[in-house]
């Protein structure tokens, strides 16, 4: 379907929800920022911040693409010009806390959902992508993948992990669901999850795969009957109505909401992790999806065919 003949039908509300996201008082919750300092301790003593107050100190550092310093002086002026009696803890301890802070569980849905699964890669450190094409050093240039399932219906995240760049995507199927305790009634990927493990996996959900052979497979035309293993099925599948009608019938398009997400993850908190040590970039890459959920949250574009 052309997306010339898709509308918004709900403008108001949405152009409404896109200028929320720059409102700080969205992204910080002044009745949860709590510290006390240790019953006998010294006044030079640091104060011990609640999760909410750094997990607060991060939400604002991802939004708004500061650093750490920034982050403290920016939240600091906005409590002075408000007048609030609330301390501001540095950004040493905003970096020390943000690999063991307690992050908020990502939703769960009503029913089962057809789940979307996909990954990409997120920058971390290393030469700049004009040195690599002039100069080909390639092996400093470092990355990290994240993984994402979405539901469909909602465009929610629920569920993420954060690996290495050496992890195959098929080998982390099985965390990815787990991560997720709701029903699911379908789990929708791309070639990469191609195997009879993942398969299998899904299997174990209760729910449907939907996985695009490789092209060619080496798998014998048989009847119906001698099929056994689950991907054999969607190979015989293909080969009887081919694979665009396959496409259709299971709904295998709407995995591109799975490249969606990662798109809006990407052009609104970046596509860069800032941190050095990975306990670090995995929250900080986990709390950019439940940034991204609550955009989400605010109101989605909701359109219509003409």
């Amino acid at each position: 379907m052309s997306i010339k003949n898709k509308q918004l039908r709900n403008w108001p509300l949405y152009n409404r929800s896109l200028v929320k996201r720059g409102d700080i008082t969205c992204w910080i919750d002044v009745d949860s920022w709590h510290w006390s300092a240790k019953s006998g301790s010294k006044g030079g003593r640091r104060k011990s911040y609640s999760d909410a107050a750094i997990m607060t100190m991060l939400v604002i550092k991802s939004v708004y693409h500061l650093s750490l310093r920034s982050c403290q002086g920016f939240v600091r002026s906005l409590f002075q010009m408000l007048k609030l009696d609330k301390n501001v803890p540095d950004y040493t301890t905003v970096c020390r806390r943000q690999k063991t802070v307690t992050l908020p569980k990502f939703p769960s849905r009503s029913g089962a959902i057809h789940l979307v699964i996909d990954s990409s890669g997120l920058k971390i450190f290393g030469e700049g992508e004009w040195k690599v094409r002039q100069h080909s050093w390639s092996k400093h240039r470092m990355w990290k993948k994240l993984h994402l399932g979405v539901d469909e219906k909602s465009q929610l995240i629920v569920s993420a992990i954060l690996t290495g760049n050496d992890s195959g995507d098929d080998k982390k199927l099985g965390d990815v669901l787990k991560q997720y305790k709701g029903a699911l009634k379908q789990v929708s990927l791309d070639g990469a999850y191609d195997s009879h493990e993942c398969y299998s996996i899904i299997n174990k959900r209760d729910a449907k795969a939907v996985i695009p052979p490789q092209p060619n497979p080496r798998h014998k035309v048989k009847s119906l009957e001698k099929l056994i293993r689950p991907r054999d099925f969607a190979v015989w599948e293909i080969q009887q109505k081919g694979r665009a009608q396959w496409k259709i019938d299971n709904d295998y398009h709407r995995r591109s909401l799975a490249e969606t997400a990662f798109y809006r993850y990407k052009k609104l908190l970046g596509d860069k992790l800032s941190a050095r040590t990975f306990p670090n970039q995995e929250s900080e890459a986990l709390i950019k999806c439940h940034i991204l959920n609550k955009m989400t949250f605010m109101k989605a574009p909701n359109r219509k065919t003409a």
